[in-house]
């Protein structure tokens, strides 16, 4: 790898690892419902990032863009999914926090 392309791999790996961190710290210090699933969507694209860079770097890219789309439809899915879990608790709560989840019964 010559020195451009190693400047290249520690920028990007610089940004991979604070999207990463922005999206743990999203999820753990967020009490808002809305937030936690901003924070689950850039762990998932860190995670997307991450394989892009490693089938460059093994010269598998062919490897890598078929994992990157199957990842893509899975997040999609899980997006949705969790989409409507938030609208429902937002309906029955009128509240997104999640500390007053633990009030519910049933």
């Amino acid at each position: 790898m010559s020195l451009e392309g190693a400047q290249t791999f520690w920028y990007f790996n610089i940004f991979i690892t604070l999207l990463f961190v922005m999206g743990a710290y999203y999820i753990i210090a967020s009490f808002n419902l809305i937030r936690a699933l901003i924070g689950l969507e850039l762990l998932i694209k860190a995670v997307t990032l991450l394989i892009i860079l490693a089938g460059y770097l093994t010269n598998n890219e062919g490897l890598a863009q078929a994992l990157v789309i199957t990842l893509i439809v899975i997040e999609v899915v899980i997006m949705v999914v969790a989409g409507g879990i938030v609208v429902s608790v937002y309906r029955n709560n009128h509240s997104l926090d999640t500390r007053k989840l633990k009030e519910l019964k049933g």
